[in-house]
């Protein structure tokens, strides 16, 4: 048998060429496009055959008779047996113009060029979307009864069918597939479509809810799936069989199909993501008037959270067109021309977790991004202040050792000095590591650090606002100390604010820009004995969310650290911490590179998350907690002014201790 295949190198094509290789003496033609010249030996191999049964054939399915050669067209004329049409644009986001020049034109070039080779017969591989969006079930001789044809791919689908069927001078035959995915025994995809569309969703789901959890899932019309080894085993056999097949129609779909909640469902199993329980039904989206779906549109914070939420979701515009889908296939036919064959549509239940294996190792986009800190910072002028020491010089290490313009300033020069060696002992002598010395809560000495910036590095891309003060005391033990409240605040806030609104405007110039703040788990909790610091990190917590949404559309962005309690020297004097769980600036400094990474809106433990619902749930018995914690800790002797006595821990104190071991405060 001789053959001649269009889209040989896409997904169906390569495999129906290899399935068409397994017969005795079998010889392929397949059409390549001269610039794809280079192909030719990885598809050799994959076939597994040498060049004298796999050739190719140089040409354009855009062009007439597909460009081919007239030398090559007379060598062909009369040697092909079967021809298979499957090269198509089969992407739903692909533009009109696109569709029309391949689906249609291209299809009529082959129909030309069967007749110039004197085909024996001509196999167009078409789809189940020339049906369009048909209300019941479509059978396999009906055609003309198509409805709903007006979306590109629906209608090139159509048009292209329609050319086969009343242009072509040689016997054919049409296939129309069902959504095609990977392979039912190894997963194997090699692009997003039809229900991938749904698998960041899913994954999103599994990330954030416990798999015990019910879930809501999106309700609506049928869909119809088929992995790609059975579409190829049937139009192998099909084509082959002894059963008289011109002029005939062959819908290669699974003959159950599923509804989209199920289809949800099975692949949030196959995901060990939340099972979905109850199903909000798509279609009652269709009972919004379109004049009201438009206005909304045309309402800009609408448009732009929808856009973003599709966008971060990789959804295509009409997506929902197709959760709706309206029409079912019948397949007697073929079930008929492969029956006693052994070829059948297998359950999706039975393959769904190869599909979803496959896709989170090979497919997942937020693979093919760059997600290590050298990535993200590479290059990009780092400032951390308060770097010269525990939190802020471990993240100025990695920001370094990542190839960051990273410059640290504290007050103390003589630390900035030692510290900066540190710095480069750790990241190595080609690490670009600069130090100024100022006092960010001082106007003037901040002034001069960010006049510096600007001259020497032109701004900042990553501002980090590590340098803070803590004062761990009661305010019953306050009340002479009203100094304590304006220190903190002259640091933790409004010098941190004299440094981003120092930088912020170059910032926008650039329209790119990440501040990092230091927070506490103090905010979040409202921490007794920490009225002082929390309140100082609340109001620069409160700040960044309204900054956070005036420069949304200008490329900066901000993240809230909430951090526990790090080992540092600003815990030392506290000497009960020595007992409780604490991270180590290491481990804080990670957070950071996490925060430059991803860069989220927040980074909080789970202690933390868990307080400040506590507060807001149920703020009375919040304050119970709180005030017995209070009352079982007491000040340090350095609060109350003592020296050289140690703390004494109630037995309860200490239960409450080995109890939360571990849960970093």
């Amino acid at each position: 048998m001789r053959y001649f295949v269009t889209g040989a190198t896409g997904f169906i094509g390569k495999r129906l060429v290899r399935k068409l290789l397994e017969r005795r003496g079998a010889v392929v033609y397949f059409l390549l496009r001269r610039e794809s010249e280079n192909k030719v030996g990885g598809l050799l191999e994959y076939w597994g055959v040498g060049k004298a049964r796999a050739i190719p054939v140089y040409g354009d399915l855009t062009a007439k008779k597909l460009g081919v050669a007239s030398d090559d067209v007379k060598q062909l004329k009369g040697q092909i047996d079967h021809l298979y049409h499957l090269a198509a644009v089969y992407d739903l986001a692909a533009d009109e113009e696109s569709q029309v020049q391949v689906n249609v034109e291209g299809t009529r070039n082959v129909v030309e060029f069967a007749k110039a080779i004197d085909t024996g017969h001509l196999h167009h591989v078409s789809s189940i979307a020339a049906a369009g969006l048909y209300e019941g079930v479509f059978r396999e001789d009906m055609f003309d009864e198509a409805e709903n044809t007006d979306h590109p791919y629906f209608m090139t689908k159509h048009e292209s069918e329609k050319i086969v069927r009343r242009e072509s001078k040689v016997p054919w035959t049409v296939y129309r597939p069902a959504m095609v995915v990977g392979d039912s025994h190894t997963g194997e995809m090699d692009k997003i479509d039809g229900p991938y569309y749904f698998f960041k969703l899913i994954q999103r789901m599994r990330q954030i809810l416990p798999p015990w959890m019910p879930a809501v899932g999106l309700e609506g019309g049928r869909v119809n799936i088929v992995p790609v080894d059975f579409v190829v085993a049937a139009l192998d056999h099909i084509s082959h069989g002894k059963a008289a097949i011109a002029k005939k129609c062959f819908h290669l779909v699974d003959p159950v199909g599923y509804r989209v909640g199920d289809v949800l469902d099975i692949f949030s199993k196959a995901a060990h993501a939340p099972k979905m329980n109850l199903f909000v039904n798509a279609a009652l989206l269709g009972f919004i008037p379109k004049s009201v779906k438009k206005g909304l549109m045309a309402v800009a914070p609408v448009r732009r959270v929808r856009n973003a939420i599709m966008k971060d979701l990789g959804l295509p515009d009409d997506i929902l067109t197709f959760v709706n889908y309206p029409t079912r296939f019948d397949c007697r036919e073929t079930l008929a021309a492969l029956k006693g064959s052994g070829i059948e549509c297998p359950n999706l239940n039975d393959y769904a977790w190869r599909l979803w294996d496959y896709w989170e190792r090979h497919l997942d986009p937020d693979l093919f991004i760059d997600r290590s800190l050298r990535g993200a910072v590479a290059g990009k002028v780092v400032l951390v202040t308060g770097g010269s020491s525990g939190i802020g010089l471990a993240a100025a290490k990695k920001f370094a050792e990542a190839g960051a313009i990273t410059i640290i300033c504290a007050r103390d020069e003589a630390k900035l000095v030692e510290a900066t060696q540190e710095i480069i002992g750790f990241a190595g002598k080609s690490a670009r590591v600069h130090s100024y010395s100022a006092d960010i809560a001082d106007e003037q000495s901040c002034g001069d650090l960010l006049q510096w910036l600007q001259t020497e590095f032109g701004g900042v891309d990553f501002l980090i606002n590590n340098a803070g003060r803590s004062i761990r005391r009661a305010i019953e033990s306050s009340y002479d100390r009203f100094h304590d409240y304006e220190r903190t605040m002259q640091l933790n806030y409004f010098g941190c604010l004299r440094v981003t609104m120092g930088l912020l405007p170059g910032m926008a110039a650039k329209r790119r820009g990440h501040v990092v703040n230091i927070s506490s788990i103090g905010v979040l909790t409202n921490a007794p004995r920490f009225s002082a610091y929390v309140a100082s990190k609340a109001a620069l917590d409160a700040w960044t969310r309204c900054a956070s949404s005036e420069f949304a559309d200008v490329g900066i962005t901000f993240t809230t650290i909430n951090m526990p309690l790090v080992r540092t020297p600003m815990i030392a004097p506290t000497k009960i911490y020595n007992n409780v769980p604490t991270l180590s600036p290491e481990e804080a400094a990670d957070m950071i590179a996490q925060a430059c990474v991803f860069r989220p809106v927040r980074i909080a433990t789970r202690l933390g998350i868990f307080g400040q619902v506590l507060h807001a749930l149920v703020p009375r018995v919040a304050q119970i907690v709180m005030n017995t914690s209070f009352r079982m800790f007491p000040d340090s002797e350095a609060a109350k002014g003592e020296k050289g006595a140690r703390p004494q821990l109630s037995p309860e104190a200490m239960a409450l201790q080995q109890m939360m071991r571990g849960i970093h405060f």
